[in-house]
């Protein structure tokens, strides 16, 4: 009998140590930049805040979030000028529904960092390429960059690309439309970069919500759809 329990107790004992360290792993750092440079009004604001909060809410996310081989470890921040990049969330290890929550309630909670700045996009990525750096590590490392316009103040996308540090990073872009006329292409353009990469679209902030959980869903999945890779940018 005492042989029997043993095994027994072996058999859990080896069940819970493989389950801590397949939660240990982590098989995405995912960093979630949102726009609120001049052009994003304050009601555009909320809109694209709680769109986010909403979308990890969604239980379609949630179960991506949490079923996969490994956790998913998520940092929020703001951007707009060329020095006014403001995280909202640093790093959490999203291994249960309570880490989830507590990212949810302090996006809801959390003040607009700024108000009256350009659209400084490449100080943005290089920005969001430095807190991945500082990150964990991961299998992968993805930039969810959202954007209603083009960038319009320091240097431009494709030179962050080339001075920061992004070897074995993606970078997804939600481009808003309805403001600048060519922000779809620029996004594809100059935004999109490394394996894989794609644009969601939303027609204005009304449809971000919708928009940002295809776009979860789809990153949190490591889904290529089709989509080609996107060569690197070679310095010179």
């Amino acid at each position: 009998m005492w042989r029997w329990c043993a095994a027994l107790g072996l058999t859990i004992w080896a069940g819970l140590t493989q389950t801590a360290q397949a939660q240990a792993h982590c098989r995405l750092a995912l960093v979630l930049a949102l726009d609120v440079s001049s052009s994003v009004d304050a009601e555009e604001y909320v809109l694209q805040r709680d769109g986010l909060a909403a979308a990890l809410d969604d239980p379609l996310i949630r179960s991506a979030i949490l079923d996969g081989t490994g956790h998913v470890a998520i940092a929020i921040y703001e951007w707009s000028g060329r020095r006014q990049s403001a995280i909202l969330s640093n790093w959490v290890a999203l291994m249960d529904n309570s880490a989830i929550d507590n990212v949810i309630q302090s996006l809801r909670s959390a003040p607009r960092s700024h108000t009256r700045f350009p659209t400084a996009m490449g100080y943005a990525l290089g920005f969001g390429a430095t807190l991945l750096e500082s990150g964990p590590d991961c299998d992968r490392r993805v930039i969810d960059l959202s954007g209603d316009g083009e960038n319009n103040d320091g240097f431009p996308p494709r030179l962050a690309y080339r001075n920061f540090p992004f070897a074995n990073v993606t970078v997804n872009g939600l481009a808003v439309l309805g403001g600048s006329q060519d922000v779809l292409d620029y996004f594809h353009r100059e935004v999109r970069f490394g394996f894989g990469a794609f644009v969601e679209t939303t027609e204005g902030y009304t449809g971000y919500h919708e928009a940002m959980t295809r776009k979860l869903f789809r990153e949190l999945n490591d889904m290529i759809l089709g989509a080609r890779p996107v060569e690197k940018h070679q310095p010179g």
